[in-house]
């Protein structure tokens, strides 16, 4: 802000603001009355009207007892929704109850409704100027009309069944007795259109029973016709003769064929008992004989009488043999008797055999008369339903027609309304309310009147005042000395760095470092920061400086610090960054054996490829979180233990940086011994994580090459930092080269400062 517009800046002084309400208190209290009294006048002096209402109820008035017997009445119901109340009160307000009101009241001769009548000088005087327009010229029942939609105010009450009729007037008696009249008039209409409802339908009815009548009749002589025609005698269970001797006919025919089937089959097995010289007892046919019972019991005497004589005597004596002869003489008669009951058997199977052919034969006689007759049936069906159906509508009209007619001899109409609430005479008009209109007056006035003073206060300037630290002191020119010469760069670093960024070619370890050259003066820079980096122990000597061309003015002196040179083949951050962009790497693991304070090159690496413009992850898996701390200021946030634990998905543990675009996945706050227990998962994530991301840079703290092994993969660069080249430094190289990574690349964030453009809304890295 330049001096001159800071001066001009002023602010509102709301004291001295204010205070001018108190110097005009008498002119706002004048204006105050002054529009307090002119409300007074005007609503005293004012037309009065008085505001009255009825209440009517939508109800169904039929009684139980007087509604149509078998009639489940949803015709009749009238419609009780919020649409049915609503067509209600459409019908209050139409234009044929208003008018039968207007001509029962006499409304037109009213100045109230007829502005004609006693109409003022003026009002003639402005319709001969064309100012206004001739009533005269709109027929007396419109405007009525008019005047009574102006005044009338019909709705229905908000979840009830109710439709309120308001009206107001200047005269409190008409406003009570307008409303009422409509409701009559609503009510009367009402049971008119159902007196005429009823007489139309008793007058539609009467000729249509007569001629359905005679339909019935013909119908009916129709389908005696066709029976005797067709010969359809009707028999039990409703059915045709021919059909019910039919199933009678085919029941007899299964009997006679089971018994043929069974006498057949017991002909059979006495006829094979005989030819086989069998046992015949086993037969129910020969045990249920009398007479072969008789045999038998017979035989076992004989069979006695032979057992005691061979006690005595010998077997060929004439007792024992005349015995066996009559004991033979009995089977043969057994036998007989067996062939008998063979032959009557093979009998009864002849004629229940002839029996059933008889039978068959009568079932296909009448399956041709059966058939013939259920041909004729669908006739005689056809002709039934008709006369059925006429016979039904003939009912339902005669049941009608009385109930109509009854209900037009006794004049009995329900109406489906009442008046719930007929209006009372208002006794206090509605309009004007004096007190509302003279305090609402007097309150506009004074807020007029207050904001009046204050904007013209405002507008005046003299409740304005100079800002605060608006104006300022005179500032002397001071003359600057002219800057050393130095080369362009896109950054200030320390020369400490420039020295490693010119070692980024330079081949990494295990090669020997190139021999130290002085370098031109145009290469050295000031230093950029107020506390100098530091340097190794083995680079604490500087090498010579050289001298600068000599200028037009002698410079001012500038203190100068040398970038010490690579002593095992470290880059910088920016060589780091820029190898692991060139060769597509997916995976970046950095060993730290120096501890936490090594562990930034990780961090500055992650950045610088970030800021590059591709995706990256930092995973930390150092036992302090020294890697990921410096980028979300906090330790307490889930990490890698939380997902090794279970106690986590990926989303909860993935955080964003907040210097950069760069996410990071914290140590986590879960049990350490529970979490690696699962470490076996970690090649599994890893491969997750590269899937998702364009790098991976995983910083391991004081790693071996074992601890390593299971974070590696297609694709891995492996990075060693260091801060200083000290014996530990180069035995933890020399391990990693003998455990398998050859390709190790040293790394040293020494000199390293953030680009001077900060991602918007992050604060600093430094």
């Amino acid at each position: 802000m330049s001096v001159q517009s800071a001066a001009a800046d002023v602010d509102v002084d709301l004291r001295q603001l204010f205070a001018s309400l108190g110097r005009n208190w008498l002119r706002i209290l004048v204006f105050v009355l002054v529009v307090t009294g002119l409300a007074f006048a005007a609503a005293s002096f004012a037309t009065r009207y008085y505001k009255a209402e009825t209440q009517v109820e939508i109800a169904p008035r039929e009684s139980v007892y007087t509604r149509p017997a078998g009639s489940n009445n949803d015709g009749d119901k009238p419609i009780l929704d919020e649409q049915g109340v609503a067509t209600q009160v459409q019908i209050i307000s139409s234009n044929e109850i208003l008018k039968q009101v207007a001509q029962k009241l006499g409304l037109s001769r009213l100045p109230e409704f007829d502005e004609t009548i006693n109409m003022s000088s003026l009002s003639r005087g402005l319709i001969l100027l064309g100012l206004k327009s001739d009533p005269m010229d709109v027929p007396t029942d419109e405007r009525v009309l008019k005047k009574m939609r102006e005044k009338l105010n019909v709705y229905g009450v908000e979840k009830t069944r109710i439709i309120a009729i308001e009206f107001s007037s200047e005269d409190p008696k008409l406003a009570a007795s307008i409303p009422d009249a409509i409701a009559a008039a609503y009510i009367a209409g009402q049971g008119a259109a159902k007196s005429e409802s009823n007489t139309a339908a008793a007058d539609f009815l009467a000729p249509e029973i007569a001629d359905l009548s005679k339909q019935v009749r013909d119908a009916e002589a129709k389908v005696a016709a066709y029976r005797a025609q067709s010969d359809l005698l009707m028999g039990g269970n409703n059915s045709t003769l021919a059909t019910q001797q039919l199933a009678e006919l085919s029941t007899e025919l299964s009997r006679v064929r089971a018994n043929r089937a069974a006498a057949e089959g017991t002909a059979e097995s006495v006829r094979k008992a005989l030819q086989n010289g069998g046992s015949l007892d086993s037969l129910p046919e020969v045990l249920s004989s009398d007479l072969i019972q008789r045999l038998r019991e017979r035989q076992v005497e004989l069979r006695a009488n032979i057992a005691d004589l061979s006690t005595t005597l010998l077997d060929n004596h004439p007792r024992i043999r005349a015995a066996k002869s009559q004991l033979a003489d009995l089977d043969a008669q057994i036998r007989s008797e067996a062939q008998k009951i063979m032959k009557g058997l093979a009998m009864q199977a002849d004629a229940a055999k002839a029996r059933e052919s008889q039978l068959v034969a009568d079932v296909n006689t009448l399956k041709a008369a059966s058939a013939q007759a259920g041909e004729q049936q669908v006739g005689l069906d056809a002709l039934q339903r008709d006369a059925a159906a006429k016979r039904q509508q003939l009912e339902l009209y005669l049941t009608n027609y009385r109930e109509a007619a009854s209900r037009q001899d006794r004049n009995y109409v329900p109406v489906d309304a009442r008046i719930a609430s007929p209006a009372s005479v208002p006794s206090e008009p509605y309009f004007p309310k004096i007190g509302p209109i003279v305090g609402a007056a007097a309150a506009a006035s004074l807020l007029l009147a207050a904001v009046f003073t204050l904007l013209r206060e405002l507008f005046s300037g003299r409740a304005m005042r100079p800002a605060s630290g608006a104006r300022f002191e005179p500032i002397d020119e001071v003359a600057m000395p002219p800057a050393a010469y130095q080369e362009p760069s896109t950054r200030s670093e320390p020369a400490v760095a420039n020295e490693f960024a010119n070692r980024a070619a330079e081949p990494s370890w295990p090669e020997a470092p190139a021999p130290t050259q002085p370098r031109p003066a145009a290469e050295v820079e000031p230093v950029a920061k107020a506390k100098p980096v530091a340097e190794p122990e083995s680079l604490a000597k500087s090498e010579p400086v050289a001298e600068p061309e000599p200028m037009a003015e002698p410079p001012e002196p500038v203190v100068e610090v040398r970038r010490p040179r690579s002593v095992l083949g470290e880059i910088d951050v920016e060589k780091a960054a820029e190898k692991l962009i060139a060769s597509g790497a997916a995976r970046a693991i950095f060993v730290s054996p120096e501890g936490d304070e090594a562990a930034a090159s990780a961090i500055l690496v992650a950045r610088e490829v970030s800021d590059a413009g591709l995706r990256v992850l930092l995973l930390d898996l150092t036992a302090s979180g020294a890697a990921s701390r410096p980028m979300l200021d906090s330790g307490l946030f889930p990490g890698i233990t939380n997902l090794l634990a279970s106690q986590a998905q990926f989303s909860d543990v993935i955080h964003a940086d907040l210097y950069s675009d760069c996410h990071v996945i914290p140590v986590g706050t879960a049990d350490p011994v529970r979490a690696m227990r699962a470490a076996d998962r970690l090649p599994i994530i890893m491969q997750s994580l590269t899937t998702a991301y364009d790098l991976v840079v995983v910083e391991c703290g004081p790693a071996d090459a074992q601890g390593i092994s299971r974070l590696g993969g297609e694709a891995t660069e492996v990075f060693l930092s260091m801060l200083e080249a000290d014996d530990e430094v180069t035995q933890a190289a020399v391990k990693l080269i003998e455990s398998g990574y050859p390709d190790l690349t040293l790394v040293t964030p020494l000199g390293h400062e953030p680009p001077g453009n900060p991602v918007p809304g992050r604060r600093s890295a430094a």
